[in-house]
């Protein structure tokens, strides 16, 4: 092995310490985007952070319904996993950004 393949593992080491501490920044930077989904044409709305935390939800007073209870848990549900979905997509959207698309388990 002759001197210039040092030379390479140095960068490569630079390189990969570089990109650690973009995904340290970029998990930091998900608590705060959010992206929001919707229900029942708007009737439930949520906000999740890009790490996956629900901050809120929005319902709308008509369809608050005390004899069809079981309506509104299921658009709440609905828009819920919607966020969360659009939440994971975010992130991998942004770590692709990082990465160069290559998949690294556990982020």
């Amino acid at each position: 092995m002759g001197f210039g393949n040092l030379g390479n593992l140095g960068k490569m080491v630079k390189q990969a310490q570089k990109m650690q501490q973009d995904i340290a920044r970029l998990q930091e930077d998900l608590k705060n985007m959010e992206v929001e989904a919707s229900a029942g044409g708007g009737a439930v709305t949520v906000k999740v952070t890009g790490k996956q935390e629900l901050v809120s939800i929005s319902i709308s007073p008509e369809v608050v319904d005390a004899d069809d209870v079981e309506m509104l848990q299921d658009l709440v549900l609905a828009a819920v996993n919607e966020g969360l979905n659009k939440a994971r997509d975010l992130a991998k959207q942004e770590m692709a950004k990082i990465t160069g698309g290559i998949s690294i388990p556990g982020l």
